[in-house]
């Protein structure tokens, strides 16, 4: 709501970061403190108010959505890269890659974000970005899930693979997670699916969610299931694949997992 006001009270604004983020269906974690405003004419970066107005020598590509104009896609991702918690700009590039996520609207790839990066004069941020872009996957089915396998990497287990489908009793499950040593099934389970707020559909659902589980697990898959605070605390989604019999052969990165900790708003 508050981009939309910037947006019809400054008509020519160019949104950019977060805001821009907003109007081009990337994800968004918590409630930003400022609405973001690129100026390329500007000498220097300003703020009134909430209103942050940012400039660069580093050019920016503008496109147009029907609430306003923004930053491109490709920009937007790497502004972006380079400000938030690795987990989360991991997110935000997983979702800009995701035909899943985007639907029909256009996507981008790490090979276009790296020359990107490599072609700004602006080097704030290239070792995060070199992180992001190494890792983005467009298979990812939400954010939720990339923040849980960045977590996952951190905590030193097994690379899973993602979207893995697996044909047992004449269904077709695809799981989140595939941890390939141990054939582990690993879900990033958020209660939206369900539908709870309607008890016919979330009865069906549920059951529904039940007997996949049981037909994975006597096809002989471990299982582990995890909400996004397991993910955010690290310590619950550690002992959830540790109970499932994952493997953790690398050493815990505590300086990632340290990122995930809560901080001030930009």
């Amino acid at each position: 709501m508050r981009v939309a006001a910037v947006a019809l009270t400054h008509p020519g604004a160019v949104f950019c970061l977060e805001s821009a983020a907003v109007l081009l269906g990337l994800p968004v974690f918590g409630e930003p403190r400022d609405v973001h405003v690129f100026d390329p004419d500007r000498a220097t970066s300003t703020r009134y108010g909430d209103l942050a107005i940012h400039t660069s020598n580093d050019p920016r590509a503008v496109m147009h959505t029907a609430a306003g104009a923004t930053t491109s896609l490709t920009d937007t991702v790497a502004d972006l890269a380079r400000v938030l918690p690795p987990a989360q700009a991991l997110a935000v590039a997983d979702a800009a890659a995701s035909p899943f996520q985007r639907g029909a609207a256009p996507l981008v790839d790490a090979h276009t974000l790296r020359e990107l990066t490599a072609s700004r004069a602006d080097r704030r941020g290239r070792a995060r970005c070199r992180w992001v872009w190494a890792r983005m996957d467009g298979r990812a089915e939400s954010p939720f899930e990339s923040v849980s396998r960045a977590v996952v990497e951190w905590l030193g287990f097994e690379v899973p693979d993602l979207q893995r489908d697996l044909h047992y009793e004449g269904h077709r499950d695809r799981v989140d997670f595939f941890f390939p040593s141990v054939r582990g099934v690993g879900e990033a389970d958020g209660w939206s699916k369900y539908a709870l707020s309607d008890r016919d559909i979330a009865t069906d659902r549920l059951r529904e969610e039940k007997r996949r589980e049981d037909r994975l697990r006597r096809a002989g898959h471990p299982f582990a299931r995890w909400e996004y605070e397991d993910a955010l605390a690290a310590w619950p989604l550690e002992r959830s694949l540790r109970a499932a019999g994952i493997p953790q052969p690398r050493p815990r990165q505590s300086a990632f997992l340290a990122t995930l900790m809560p901080r001030a708003a930009r």
